[in-house]
């Protein structure tokens, strides 16, 4: 064996071997895999091609000249997912902690720049204890060159990140700036100061999984769009995300042909919305019968759950979905359905995703709360996410389009190519009992029986304005459809709008409520 072929297998094996056996066994004890078993797992079998394994650590102090690891504490490269070219980077837990050091955030610089240049997606797996202390500075420095980065490719490629360990103090801020948060139930901790110091600052005490566990930020703070059961689980629903995903935002979203017919028409659609005005029903049902073989990828399943979103196919095309959600608190508009719905818009639109809204709102949530959280300016960021938006905006109105809130959900009037709406429809200023309180005051203090006479003017008022032909009549909507055809009219509605041109003022960006 030529001596020197064999001292670079040497040195790639110990690249391999992390932190050693035992810190391997350690995390293994944990129930958690290895950075290199993340990566193998999450791309296509025998694909991935590593870079700078040789690198290792230049501190020099508190004794670290001693202590160098092949490839310190990341590993990075690319491969691909069904085939389509894909970066990584996965922290090593198992060298320092995954502490971030210069050269470690070198690696993971290196691969964004690569990523940006070739136009494809960037997956970043987090398990790290933070900054590097004994670089001291450099391990700052280092976060933000991560930082800038993670701006710049916004909108240019997807990025999503990984959260597999802890993720705490500044190293939080990389994740936030990426397309979608990925993480493990009870594994997986994200926040900016620990247990610790909030207990020395507030007095509270509070678990790592209280403060900053999957479910808490995927329930509570919203920061999460995805809680898998394990590491595992978490990797294979990446995989089918980047599925829905165009490599970049140059390109179209993949198409798969379906065996799905377009043509099917469900009539199980025309009974779904309930006779009575009041009684809720699941938006999640009227969506999974219209697209291709009912599969529907939600995003932020738990949080801020009366609007939902996700992605899906029809006629094969990726499609995003934004709909309101009858099942909580009516599908009302709050400041978190608001924030969550308006990023989705804005993450479709930066990647050619064309969007489609199932419309049933009843208004913006009322509230000293609310109106004290600042509903109007989280409202506005909505309606600026889709007046803003230039792919195709197709709109169904299946039954309530209440107030400014018919207008914010993607109405004909902010630019929406396609809108139609279900004969169930009500398109109103506002719901018939408010609507008749108001108009009818007088009439119904003066009447002998005042509810009898209420509930009669309700009945008339809902006959006469609360439905889509007035709409209809003005070209508000472009037509009003049997729910059981609305599958075969969108798939008609997105390839007509295959070629869309349409564009916003020339300028160096916006400047959007937030």
């Amino acid at each position: 064996m030529n001596p020197k072929i064999e001292q670079l297998r040497q040195l790639k094996k110990q690249a391999h071997e992390g932190g050693g056996e035992d810190r391997l066994a350690a995390q293994k004890a944990k129930g958690k895999l290895t950075a290199r078993e993340r990566i193998d797992i999450l791309l296509d079998k025998g694909s991935f091609h590593e870079v700078d394994a040789l690198v290792v650590h230049r501190e020099t102090n508190f004794g670290m000249d001693k202590k160098k690891f092949m490839g310190d504490s990341v590993v990075t490269g690319w491969g691909t997912i069904d085939g389509r070219l894909v970066y990584v980077f996965s922290q090593d837990f198992t060298v320092f902690g995954g502490s971030l050091s210069g050269v470690h955030a070198e690696k993971i610089c290196k691969i964004m720049d690569m990523a940006m240049r070739n136009g494809a997606p960037v997956v970043g797996i987090n398990d790290s204890g933070g900054a590097r202390i004994q670089e001291g500075v450099v391990s700052l420095a280092g976060y933000a060159d991560v930082f800038l980065r993670n701006t710049l490719a916004s909108g240019v490629v997807p990025q999503i990140s990984v959260i597999m360990g802890p993720c705490a103090g500044g190293a939080v801020y990389s994740p936030a700036l990426t397309d979608f948060i990925f993480m493990v139930k009870g594994s997986s901790h994200m926040f900016i100061t620990g247990p610790d110091v909030v207990k020395t600052v507030t007095h509270q005490d509070v678990t790592f999984e209280e403060l900053g566990g999957a479910m808490t930020h995927n329930v509570i703070s919203g920061v999460a769009h995805m809680a898998a059961e394990s590491e595992e689980d978490c990797l294979f629903l990446i995989r089918e995300l980047m599925g829905y995903l165009p490599s970049n935002n140059m390109e179209d979203a993949p198409f798969r042909e379906s065996n799905d017919d377009g043509l099917r028409a469900d009539e199980a659609l025309n009974s779904v919305v309930p006779e009575n005005p009041n009684q809720a029903y699941d938006i999640k049902d009227v969506i999974r019968l219209i697209v291709d073989e009912g599969r529907f990828y939600e995003i932020q399943e738990h949080y801020a759950q009366n609007i939902v979103v996700g992605f899906a196919r029809l006629g094969g095309h990726s499609i995003g979905i934004v709909a309101n959600q009858p099942m909580v608190l009516a599908g009302v508009l709050d400041i978190n359905a608001s924030e969550k719905a308006a990023r989705f818009v804005r993450f479709c639109d930066c990647f050619n995703i064309p969007l489609i809204v199932f419309e049933d709102v009843p208004g913006f949530l009322p509230g000293l709360d609310q109106e004290h959280g600042g509903i109007i300016r989280h409202g506005a960021k909505l309606l600026y996410a889709f007046c803003e938006a230039t792919v195709p905006k197709l709109t169904v109105i299946t039954r309530k389009a209440y107030g400014g809130a018919y207008c914010v959900m993607n109405s004909k009037h902010i630019r929406s190519d396609f809108n139609v709406a279900w004969p169930t429809a009500e398109i109103a200023v506002m719901g018939p009992e408010g609507a008749v309180n108001i108009i009818y005051r007088r009439e119904i203090a003066a009447a002998d029986t005042p509810e009898a006479k209420r509930s009669e003017l309700v009945h008339e008022y809902r006959e006469h304005l609360a439905n889509p032909y007035i709409a209809a009549q003005r070209g508000y909507i472009d037509d009003v459809i049997e729910p059981s055809e609305t599958r075969p009219r969108l798939i008609n509605a997105l390839n007509m709008l295959q070629n869309k041109r349409d564009q916003n003022p020339p300028k160096k960006h916006g400047n959007i409520p937030l």
